[in-house]
């Protein structure tokens, strides 16, 4: 089954996670992140995959083999990191070698 996500609910999510962010971040900034599952309907609905080599390219068709998380410009984690934060999942981790639908080229990278 084909799941489309539209640019309305893609902007939703988006700047949902935007105005949420300063928030959570205050309230965790000395909690341990918990990894993000993969069937959370967040990430679910985004396309998050734990590798970024396992990621179904007929499903999502803007994935290239180069983008994992690690490269992203959402991710929070330092160069070497096996996972870090991410502004779009706020208040979890995501694997470097892990993959979404909002993967944006780091700048510098």
């Amino acid at each position: 089954m084909k799941h489309v996500i539209s640019r309305r609910t893609l902007l939703n999510q988006a700047l949902l996670a935007a105005a949420i962010i300063p928030a959570v971040r205050m309230g965790t900034a000395h909690a341990a992140a918990a990894p993000l599952d993969p069937m959370d309907p967040a990430a679910k609905s985004l396309g998050y995959a734990v590798d970024s080599s396992k990621v179904d390219a007929a499903a999502n068709p803007t994935h290239k083999a180069d983008q994992t998380c690690a490269t992203c410009a959402q991710y929070q984690g330092k160069a070497g990191d096996a996972e870090g934060g991410c502004t779009i999942f706020p208040g979890k981790s995501v694997a470097a070698k892990g993959w979404c639908k909002v993967w944006a080229k780091k700048p510098g990278t």
